[in-house]
Parts: structure tokens; C-alpha cells; sequence
């Protein structure tokens, strides 16, 4: 049986890209390399695309040195990648893509739409799913029409932050009482979040925030256990959740730093909740991904109180697969391996409709 080629592409433009090295290095590691043949493409924070020739080249960072461009041509009679090399252009046919890239511009649905023009099978959510999931305004709107609950918010939009400052603040103080969460509306692993106790700083926060989005999220603050769920499936195959884990953040809440540089911070698998708290994560999450027409995989983040009640955090359309990432770690403690998950994940991407 002839290895089928799969693109593998990382890095990026978001503010997470080097998340997304740490999250290839660790998935291409668990490729079988019976099956399949990774052909590696990293993409500079300034969208260079590059042939990188190793998984140490990843870890090391050499792989921006590389000479060799790659690009997968949107031409769908083609389904190729462009390589290009002191003058000399090669094409090399793909069976499918393996989009590890976190954040806007790889997991916003623009690099999942090139595939779709292509019409190269890939892993994770499609186009739609992709822009919802990781607009966290429009995933709440979703999540309100199917009356699951989530944090209290206030939308704000830069422009007019910028315009009348004093403005955004009042309103934002109108609905909801202090302390306050700042989020940028499409940043993920944390990327720009902030807490604020009073209104200087809510106007610190919202400065902050605005450097990675136009749209920002003003949230209540809820106290709970921050709780994960993994989600697997889609499309002819039966959703599955894993079980529920619980991030025991070192910081004040669990900001970037908490998550991937603070050695305090740590992950409880199958922690104690109230009630059956647990049993509702893992329905909620499952109701969730399939509202906003997910696929493959998902991490989907809750806060549960002491009374037991579940409140909806987020959704991540391709969560990390750091060494301290918890979406692999859950369905490990189910019994799958990380090298039958990532094979379970590229079937599912031969599986899927493509449009």
C-alpha cells in the first residue's frame, strides 16, 4: 500500500505561533509513518511558507533558515504544493493537510477556505465552524440560541473605543460589576486577556486587548473550577467527549504565561465537581460543538461554581498538543494514545464532505 502525503503545515501569523511549533513537533512525532509520509511547511510570523526537512529543525527554530518556498496551489485539478528553489519550481501532489496552526489566519477558517478551493481533505473544523468557534462574540450568540449558560458580556468594538473611551467604559460598568475578564475577540491561548478590579484598569485592559483585535469581549468574572472537555467526531461518526480536566492556573487566572511558561500550573484529570457537574460538561460540550457545525476535534472550556452550575468558557477548533496540553492528555486517561488519536484525526479528514 502506497504512503499517502500529508501536508503538515505550522508556525503562522497569530500570536501563537510558537505554540503552534510546539503543538507540530509533538503531532508529527505521532504520524505513522507506515501510513503516511509528513511533508512539513512552517509559516513565518510575516506568512512565508517554507519546506522544513525535520522535526528538529521545528524545535530548534533552524526551519526559518530554510531556502526552499512551498505553497499549496488553490488549483483544485492540481492539489499540490509549489516548491520553489533558487529559480527551480517542483510540484509535489498531497493526499491531505494537517492545518496545526492556532489563532487568526490558520484556525479562523482562511487556511481551512484555501483547502476547501483546492479541495485537499483536511483535519479540524471547516470554513464556517472554524470563523465562529474562534470569534468568541459570534460563538456566544450561537451558544445563546441553544440556552446554554455563559458568562455575562459586553461587546465592544475598537473603533468606537477609540472614538469616546468614557463611553465604552460606562456601559460596560452599567451591565456588569467589577472584577471584569478582557478578551480579544479572536485571540486564543490567552493572547491579550486581563482582569480588571476598577475602571483604570478596565481602560488598561481594553488598550491591551485592542492591540490583537478589532472586537473585544468585556465578561463577568466567574468563580469556579476551569474545566476541559475533549470533543471527537463528526459528520457520519458518532461526536464523543472524553472526560472533564481541571487547569489549576498558577497566576491570578490562566493567562499565556500561566499556560505554557509557568512550571506552577498544572492539570488534574478527572477532578472532583459538584454533583454531576461533570456528566453536564461533557453533554454541554457536545451540544456546543455540533451548534457551531464542528468536526474532527475540540476542546471546549467551562467554568463549573460550587453550586454545580456549568457556564460555557470557549471553544478551540484545534487545541494544543504541547507537552502540557490538555486535549491530548484527556483522551489518553480514555485509552487512546496520542498516535491512535492523531490517526483517528487524519481518517476523519478523508471522511469529511468537502463542498
Amino acid at each position: 500500500m502506497s504512503k499517502k502525503r500529508i501536508a503538515v503545515l505550522f508556525g503562522g501569523q497569530s500570536s501563537e505561533h510558537i505554540v503552534s511549533c510546539m503543538s507540530a513537533a509533538n503531532v508529527i512525532d505521532q504520524i505513522d509513518t507506515l501510513r503516511y509520509e509528513p511533508l512539513l511547511i512552517g509559516i513565518t510570523e510575516t506568512g512565508h511558507w517554507l519546506k522544513t526537512e525535520s522535526v528538529e529543525d521545528i524545535r530548534s527554530g533552524a526551519w526559518r533558515e530554510s531556502r526552499t518556498e512551498a505553497v499549496i496551489s488553490p488549483d483544485a485539478t492540481q492539489k499540490c504544493v509549489i516548491l520553489t528553489r533558487d529559480g527551480q519550481t517542483e510540484r509535489i501532489p498531497i493526499d491531505a493537510a494537517f492545518p496545526i496552526l492556532h489563532g487568526p489566519y490558520g484556525e479562523d477558517g482562511t487556511v481551512q477556505g484555501l483547502l476547501e478551493l483546492a479541495q485537499i481533505p483536511y483535519v479540524g473544523a471547516g470554513v464556517l465552524s472554524s470563523a465562529v468557534s474562534m470569534d468568541k462574540l459570534y460563538t456566544k450568540l450561537v451558544v445563546d440560541s441553544i440556552g446554554i449558560r455563559q458568562a455575562a458580556y459586553v461587546p465592544v468594538l475598537v473603533w468606537k473605543l477609540r472614538k469616546d473611551p468614557d463611553a465604552v467604559i460606562r456601559q460596560v460598568e452599567e451591565k456588569l460589576p467589577y472584577p471584569v475578564f478582557i478578551k480579544p475577540a479572536n485571540a486564543g491561548s490567552s493572547r491579550g486577556v486581563s482582569k480588571a478590579q476598577n475602571r483604570l484598569q478596565l481602560q488598561a485592559g481594553l488598550e491591551e486587548a485592542a492591540k490583537h483585535d478589532s472586537k473585544i469581549l468585556v465578561e463577568e468574572a466567574i468563580v469556579g473550577h476551569e474545566i476541559e472537555c475533549a470533543v471527537l467526531g463528526g459528520g457520519e461518526k458518532p461526536v464523543m467527549s472524553s472526560g472533564v480536566g481541571e487547569i489549576l492556573a498558577a497566576a491570578e487566572f490562566y493567562d499565556f504565561d500561566a499556560k505554557y511558561f509557568n512550571e506552577e500550573s498544572r492539570t488534574v484529570i478527572g477532578p472532583e465537581l459538584p454533583g454531576d457537574a461533570a456528566a453536564r460538561v461533557k453533554k454541554a460540550a457536545e451540544q456546543i460543538f455540533n451548534a457551531v457545525d464542528g468536526y474532527g476535534l475540540a476542546r471546549v472550556d467551562f467554568f463549573v461554581k460550587e453550586d454545580g452550575e456549568v457556564v460555557f468558557n470557549e471553544i478551540n477548533t484545534m487545541p494544543g498538543f504541547t507537552a502540557i496540553s490538555m486535549y491530548p492528555m484527556l483522551w489518553e486517561a480514555e485509552g487512546l494514545s496520542k498516535r491512535l488519536l492523531i490517526d483517528k484525526l487524519i481518517l476523519l479528514a478523508f471522511e469529511r464532505k468537502l463542498r
